[in-house]
């Protein structure tokens, strides 16, 4: 296990993150807001706009080694259950950098952690852009599986 970041790593770092976000805010227009947690430090909550899910919101985690990254990309499914979470394994094969994963009341998250001591803004425009391109992907044709004959699209 590597180790922890200092408290002026993770200060850039952070840093980092907001500037990065601020720049997305102008220039991004798949980035509607974003905001700082009140309750957790170094927690983002930014939102997205869509085409297939008109909007979802990702959030960043900055913790002592890794950023964490997380959307929630629907709730858990009401029908085919077997085909819609083999569906969902399979998608996971090609992903990178982050997966499919079951939260809270079975609902249905993309996640994953990147080094904080590696994090640049190429890194964040791939994490941002991946969890963008995969949540318009994948969200349509899993609510058909996991919501047959209720899902119009």
């Amino acid at each position: 296990m590597s180790q922890p970041n200092s408290i002026a790593e993770l200060d850039q770092a952070e840093a980092l993150i907001e500037e990065w976000l601020g720049e997305q805010l102008g220039e991004n227009p798949a980035l509607d807001a974003f905001e700082r947690d009140i309750d957790i430090p170094r927690l983002w909550h930014i939102r997205v706009l869509g085409e297939e899910k008109d909007v979802f919101t990702i959030r960043f985690r900055l913790d002592q080694r890794n950023l964490h990254y997380e959307t929630y990309v629907m709730p858990a499914p009401l029908t085919n259950h077997e085909a819609f979470y083999n569906h969902l394994l399979r998608r996971n094969l090609r992903l990178f950098g982050a997966a499919f994963a079951i939260g809270a009341e079975d609902a249905v998250y993309l996640l994953g952690q990147f080094p904080v001591r590696y994090l640049d803004r190429d890194e964040l425009d791939r994490i941002l852009g991946s969890l963008y391109v995969w949540v318009e992907q994948f969200f349509r044709p899993a609510m058909r599986i996991g919501y047959e004959g209720k899902f119009k699209g």
